[in-house]
């Protein structure tokens, strides 16, 4: 670090007003050290002979109520007045137009409030921009569009609430090309400022959490959900403040508390605490959200104290999803599933143009009687198109294998086939459940392959006929009986599942979950439908081949 521009970088910083606190005190009495430290760091990390940054990024996860923004807003104006560039462009990217208001409001408040910077620079109240005469460089604060880095080669790049932009589908483009536009400026740096998820993790968001986390442990790569290594940046300062794994994790024994729920570890993760957020303040938040539900309860948690969320829970949520994330085996392949299994079901779930194609894998381990849960989905282009603000999160499920885009309908109805086929081919499947309306393409790809109504394709009764399968697999995995591969899309599917109560029946629809597809869920559902039957294991060929796998002739 050189340790004249980290100086005078939090000279600058302590010289700032805070302009919406009583009394407009500096920030060198109002602002707590932790964020001094990272001025000090980003701005230190400049060689003063080759004008070369070392520290490119910053990514730093900090819950809400630490001043993230208005902190931000002060960084970014120390760049300003640290930069010799002549006319460089410095950029603050929020992801709604109220956080950009914000933003300008207080970078043009500080400067206001000091004598000498009210004279430096030039304010344009109708573009959000700052221009500071004596180099030309200017601080331009905008919300989050496609349109925000037309012809930009900034010198710094803030950008708040990544994980708010995430959920974009031009947020991966938009921040290729932020990055893209500082190559050329040796100085130049991004730094992205935001709270967690109060969803799982998705795109962008998830790709940088993924690595700042790698980084902050130490490890030289990270792996992505195929298992590949992935080198991690030598010029990224990860700060998280966020609990170990352990303590993130749900309570043990349903109707304990999480170990995060203690308010006596919450300070562990609040860097601002007594500026002017306290942790009885936290609690009285704490207890009117645990009030409302456990959906409510999740999100507090996720803005406040940077809990991660898995299944994005609600009140009306199906029972099993509760179990879900504990029942995953990540290691699990669907090749593992068919070794393990003395018998193996499928189930298909299809639906129009822009329905995710669903087909489980269900297996009755041998020995244990365990269920094993495998399943892929298939979409077609015109799907994706449709459902543009769920485009990220599509990404990500093609990028862990468990999704595949298809140009149009055919090549999806080929491609499950060929899968059912696959497995049919082991000797262990007993059958095919599918709901019987449209899928007539379906069942003659599968009649192709061998497989024939009746005896190995079976239509499954929907809506409240359900019932039982959704009782069961909840039963199962509240019991510890039922495992899954732990994917991605699986749990998505799960956390959009809505339980509405007929009668004496509980009934998990598509309509009821709306936009949030359930089609991966609902071939699972199918699967059990099956399984439940009890199916036995079909009779082995005498084949030279089966009487090897009996242990009846050896080569």
């Amino acid at each position: 670090m050189n340790p004249v521009q980290a100086a005078q970088a939090i000279e600058f910083f302590d010289s700032l007003r805070l302009p919406d606190v009583g009394g407009t005190p500096l920030l060198k009495d109002a602002s707590g050290p932790w964020f001094r430290e990272i001025v000090a760091m980003l701005h230190g990390s400049l060689e003063p002979m080759t004008n070369k940054r070392l520290i490119r990024e910053l990514f730093l996860l900090v819950p809400k109520k630490n001043s993230k923004t208005t902190y931000g807003a002060a960084l970014m104006l120390v760049s300003v007045l640290l930069n010799t560039r002549p006319n460089a462009e410095f950029l603050i990217v929020a992801p709604t137009k109220q956080i950009a208001d914000l933003s300008f409001k207080q970078a043009s408040g500080m400067v206001l409030l000091n004598r000498e910077l009210k004279k430096r620079f030039s304010l344009q109240n109708h573009l959000k921009c700052l221009t500071y005469l004596p180099t030309g460089a200017t601080l331009t604060i905008k919300a989050f569009d496609t349109n925000v880095v037309t012809g930009v080669k900034p010198a710094g790049v803030l950008v708040d609430e990544e994980h708010v932009i995430a959920k974009s589908s031009a947020a991966d483009s938009v921040m290729i090309q932020l990055r893209g536009g500082m190559i050329s400026q040796e100085e130049g740096f991004l730094a992205i400022i935001t709270t967690q998820s109060d969803e799982p993790p998705r795109g962008i968001f998830k790709a940088d959490l993924k690595q700042a986390r790698a980084i902050r442990d130490g490890a030289s790569f990270y792996k992505d959900e195929n298992d590949e290594e992935i080198p991690v940046a030598n010029d990224v300062l990860p700060v998280l403040y966020e609990f170990p794994e352990d303590i993130q994790k749900p309570a043990k024994v349903l109707g304990e508390p999480a170990p995060w729920e203690n308010p006596a570890i919450w300070h562990m993760v609040l860097p601002n605490l007594g500026r002017p957020i306290t942790v009885e303040r936290l609690k009285a938040d704490f207890d009117k959200a645990k009030s409302k539900g456990i959906e409510e309860l999740a999100k507090w948690a996720s803005q406040h104290l940077n809990i991660e969320i898995g299944i994005a829970l609600r009140d009306d949520r199906w029972a099993g999803a509760d179990f879900w994330l504990e029942q995953a085996d990540p290691s699990m392949t669907l090749e593992d599933i068919i070794q393990r299994s003395e018998v193996v079901v499928a189930g298909v779930d299809g639906g129009g143009l822009d329905d995710l194609f669903s087909l489980s894998f269900l297996g009755r381990e041998e020995h244990t009687g365990s269920w094993l849960h495998w399943q892929k989905s298939w979409v077609t282009e015109k799907g994706i198109s449709r459902r543009k603000r769920e485009a990220s999160l599509m990404n990500d499920f093609v990028f862990d294998g468990d999704l595949v885009i298809v140009p149009s309908v055919g090549p999806d109805i080929v491609e499950l086939a060929d899968t059912v086929s696959y497995v049919n081919q082991s000797g262990k499947l007993s059958g095919v459940g599918l709901d019987p309306e449209g899928v007539a393409d379906l069942v003659e790809a599968l009649e192709e392959r061998g497989l024939k109504r009746g005896e190995h394709i079976h239509g499954v009764k929907q809506g409240w006929r359900l019932t039982g399968a959704i009782k069961t697999a909840e039963r199962r995995l509240a019991g510890g009986t039922m495992f899954h591969c732990g994917q991605p899309i699986m749990a998505w599917a799960v956390s959009n599942a809505k339980v509405e109560a007929r009668g004496n029946a509980i009934v998990i629809e598509k309509q009821a979950a709306g936009w949030s597809k359930i089609d991966p869920l609902m071939s699972f559902f199918d699967a059990v439908v099956l399984m439940s039957l009890n199916p036995q294991p079909p009779a082995p060929k005498c084949t030279m081949a089966g009487f090897m796998r009996r242990g009846l002739l050896t080569a």
